[in-house]
């Protein structure tokens, strides 16, 4: 038995390829750092069969539920979860931005601004968050990062919406469903704690005490190992480098970030040697949307606004040869009589 369907084939691609032994990633065709840093996001999606237009406005509707989700204080996926159920196939992709924006706006007690027609995906998202239009080098920097993580196989969350989408089901529902799996800890979850290890860290003299007592008391080191590479995250290097363009090699924060990175590797290899346990994207992640001006409870939806890309062309793709994804449990429960 395979748990948690580990080296189970379940479907034929053609949108990314992961080889974790090699440490390779090829979305529509590209090696990853060969269309990461290059690429307009348009262009990453249009390759994978999206159309990167779309309406970026949102119902009425779907502004109340954002209003009510904020008066509870929700987290920001779950008002991504809740608004996306209200949006119509066409504007999935154009309007996950602006729920996401809208939100942050509305709880922070801010009024949402209204997207822009005349600015590219990256660039409208980071205006709608901030009332000022990006400079050329952060717009860059968001779109390496969308274009990075816009597809990555059978991912849990790809592998919910080509469930939901198996069984002849709605686009929209698809959708909804891969949010409540990337919603989950131990899949979208851990570049704001990869963030908060630096900053706990504070100065690079103190990284090697700091990580050896994680280790020691059994803790996970958030933002190296993988489950599917066994080598280092290619996507790890594309984004090292977008942060240090971003940054700038002589920047406090950057400088602290490689010194731990440095110091996690060696005592990873010292402390469980032969686990290549390698920096991944999440690391990188984490200091590269801090440097855009992006708090935190941020992290994780402005991952879906990428990864929802790769999630329509999943269930495009799913439907064009569909059978309804349907696998077998093993049952180890009691078998009883029921006394008449």
């Amino acid at each position: 038995m395979n748990q948690g369907l580990e080296g189970v084939v379940a479907a034929e691609t053609a949108l990314s390829m992961v080889d974790g032994e090699r440490g390779e990633l090829i979305i529509a065709g590209y090696p990853v750092q060969e269309l990461a840093p290059n690429a307009t996001f348009e262009e990453t999606v249009s390759l994978l069969g999206v159309s990167p237009g779309g309406d970026r406005t949102l119902p009425p509707i779907a502004q109340e539920v954002l209003r009510a989700a904020a008066a509870r204080n929700d987290d920001p996926m779950d008002a991504l979860r809740q608004a996306a159920g209200l949006l119509v196939p066409d504007q999935l992709f154009a309007a996950f931005p602006t729920i996401v924006a809208a939100y942050w706006r509305i709880l922070h007690s801010k009024e949402p601004i209204a997207p822009r027609i005349d600015l590219r995906h990256a660039a409208n998202y980071l205006y709608m968050l901030r009332g000022e239009v990006p400079s050329p080098e952060h717009a860059r920097a968001l779109e390496t990062y969308l274009n990075t993580v816009v597809d990555h196989g059978l991912n849990a969350s790809t592998f919910t919406a080509r469930v939901i989408t198996s069984t002849g089901s709605d686009l929209v529902s698809a959708i909804v469903g891969a949010v409540g799996a990337l919603k989950g800890p131990l899949h979208g979850g851990a570049p704001g704690p990869a963030l908060d290890m630096v900053f706990e860290i504070g100065d690079a003299s103190r990284a090697e005490a700091v990580l050896r007592k994680k280790i020691e008391a059994g803790e996970r080191l958030m933002g190296f190992g993988h489950r599917v590479y066994k080598v280092r995250d290619p996507r790890a290097d594309v984004l090292a480098a977008a942060a240090e363009r971003l940054y700038g090699e002589r920047n406090p924060l950057y400088e602290l970030a490689k010194a731990v990175e440095r110091t996690a590797i060696r005592l990873l290899e010292e402390y469980k040697p032969g686990r290549q346990l390698q920096t991944n994207v999440e690391f990188y992640t984490a200091l590269l949307l801090h440097g855009l001006g992006l708090e935190t409870p941020l992290f994780t939806p402005t991952f879906a606004i990428s990864r929802v890309a790769g999630w329509i062309a999943h269930c495009l793709e799913q439907r064009r040869s569909n059978r309804i994804i349907r696998p077998q449990s093993v049952y180890v429960g009691p078998r009883r009589h029921w006394a008449a």
